[in-house]
């Protein structure tokens, strides 16, 4: 069974790009090849102007890695697992100081600079692992999934620090995650695997475009109603994927909120009392719905 087949991906430079898939998917598998950590079976990629394959160490010295699992090694200081780090990638002892200094400055992590890494939050682990990504200033950083097991306020702290590395040094970024916020607000495009392929690729607002229609959701006072409703439902001009759940209806239409009165008065005729009413515009996790059959969020949960 081959994990990922059929790949072909293009990032420019200063770039922020969401690689999204269900889990097994092959996003890590992917990524892994792509920072030197798997070797590919067949096939060719280029990173920062080299051949992964043919010479790995260039690409490595061109990149910074953040995996999934934090980095940094409990029994060290804040400063010290920088400075090591730096100092694994040829900085001199005063450069590699310097640098430390300046990622715990930027990241906020300057307060904890003598504090031993495993005394850390989550979310301070989680900025030294960036720091010690760019230690290095790398013009490429690969991200697999960067926030998972933050929570919601280190997620926004942590991606005010990833999106300033572009504005501040045009740094690309390469990126996984299951929150479908973060890549609907911060990345520039989306590229969606499954099943080892590529199968959707385009800005966030140009993959939601795809999804045909707003969701309407209307929540009744009980089932009978929502069944009553199915038939008002497929009535409405252009409404699809009418269907009745417990006592609520949903169904998909263009310009959900211009048929809304046309439905309210269609269920008032038909004396059917509705309780609430709602429309929503395509999330990235309805593309997924309706590329791979699954939500993204469930997954995810």
């Amino acid at each position: 069974m081959k994990a990922v087949q059929g790949v072909d991906l293009d990032v420019v430079q200063g770039e922020i790009v969401a690689f999204l898939g269900p889990n097994g998917a092959g996003k890590s598998t992917t990524l892994r090849m792509l920072t030197t950590l798997l070797p590919a079976t067949s096939g060719e990629a280029r990173v920062a102007g080299f051949d992964v394959r043919a010479n790995p160490d260039a690409v490595r010295g061109r990149i910074g890695y953040i995996g999934q699992k934090h980095g940094a090694s409990e029994g060290q200081q804040v400063r010290d697992e920088l400075v090591a780090q730096g100092r694994i990638y040829g900085l001199a002892a005063a450069d590699a100081g310097k640098r430390a200094d300046e990622l715990l400055e930027q990241l906020e992590l300057a307060e904890q600079a003598k504090r031993y890494v495993a005394t850390l939050s989550g979310g301070q682990k989680r900025r030294l692992d960036v720091a010690l990504g760019l230690i290095h200033r790398p013009d490429l950083l690969f991200l697999d999934e960067p926030s998972t097991g933050l929570d919601p306020h280190s997620r926004a702290n942590l991606w005010t620090h990833i999106t300033g590395l572009r504005e501040q040094y045009g740094t690309t970024i390469f990126l996984t995650t299951h929150y479908l916020d973060e890549a609907d607000t911060a990345a520039e495009r989306v590229i969606v695997i499954d099943h080892g392929r590529i199968i959707a690729e385009g800005t966030p607002d140009q993959l939601k475009a795809k999804v045909s229609g707003d969701l309407v959701t209307v929540e009744f006072g009980e089932p009978e109603a929502a069944a009553r409703a199915v038939a008002i439902g497929e009535a409405l001009p252009g409404a699809h994927e009418v269907n009745a759940e417990g006592s609520r209806l949903t169904l998909r239409i263009e310009h959900g909120d211009e048929a809304l009165p046309t439905l309210v008065r269609a269920l008032d005729t038909a004396e059917i009392r509705l309780r609430g009413l709602n429309v929503s515009r395509p999330s990235l996790d309805d593309v997924f719905l309706s590329l791979t059959g699954r939500s993204l969020r469930e997954e995810s949960a």
